[in-house]
């Protein structure tokens, strides 16, 4: 296996990264410096779920595992990527949109949804307007396997409303999720694996930096 290029899927963790309505707000701060210390340390205050991140099954199930002990290999595998960038606010992903995908799923259980709506209109009020997978979709991408499901919007399931489908599926069923992702455009192959790795706590989720590795052949 040869890798062409390696892709940030990341968004910035700062200050200024928005959050899913009531979720923690980021803060950094220095907390020593060189001048005073010897030494340059931040402090920082994060949601468990800031910025890019990865939801364990405890985010939505009391009774599910948290991200520290999720298998690892639910955090690397081959992936896909289905373009629904024609969506508009509050649109719903539908089994339409993924039916030709379905069987690809199988030998590519990492499925990325590109909405491209974090990229156009972060810091907007319509970032939270965002499309959305319905319950049918993630029932048929877990009969056809899938392991993670990643999508470049602040929440897989519809924000503001009031049931998530997707998430309580995934959780059921041991599943992951990444969520606020972004840069989508960068992949520019079919073939490519995702790495996607939390921070070892014992929490519902994880800030993560997803990265999209683009590789020449299959092996």
């Amino acid at each position: 296996m040869h890798i062409k290029q390696f892709d940030d899927l990341s968004l910035d963790l700062n200050d200024d990264t928005p959050i899913y309505p009531g979720d923690p707000e980021p803060h950094f701060e220095v907390a020593t410096t060189t001048e005073h210390d010897g030494y340059n340390l931040s402090s920082i205050h994060l949601g468990s779920q800031s910025g890019s991140h990865v939801d364990a099954p405890f985010h939505f199930r009391d009774a599910g595992t948290r991200v520290d002990n999720m298998p690892l290999d639910l955090f690397f595998g081959k992936a896909m990527l289905i373009d629904v960038t024609v969506k508009k606010e509050n649109e719903a992903i539908t089994l339409d949109d993924v039916a030709p995908y379905l069987e690809d799923v199988k030998s590519h259980p990492f499925v990325l949804f590109k909405t491209g709506w974090t990229d156009k209109y972060i810091h907007t009020e319509t970032y939270f307007k965002h499309p959305y997978v319905n319950g049918e979709v993630a029932e048929e991408l877990v009969n056809h396997g899938i392991k993670f499901l990643g999508i470049d919007t602040i929440n897989a399931d519809q924000t503001g409303g009031t049931e998530f489908p997707v998430h309580d599926l995934f959780s059921n069923r041991n599943l992951m999720i990444g969520e606020n992702w972004g840069h989508f455009d960068r992949i520019h192959s079919k073939n490519f694996y995702l790495a996607s790795f939390p921070i070892r706590w014992h929490c519902d989720g994880s800030p993560v930096r997803p990265v999209a590795i683009e590789v020449e052949d299959d092996d």
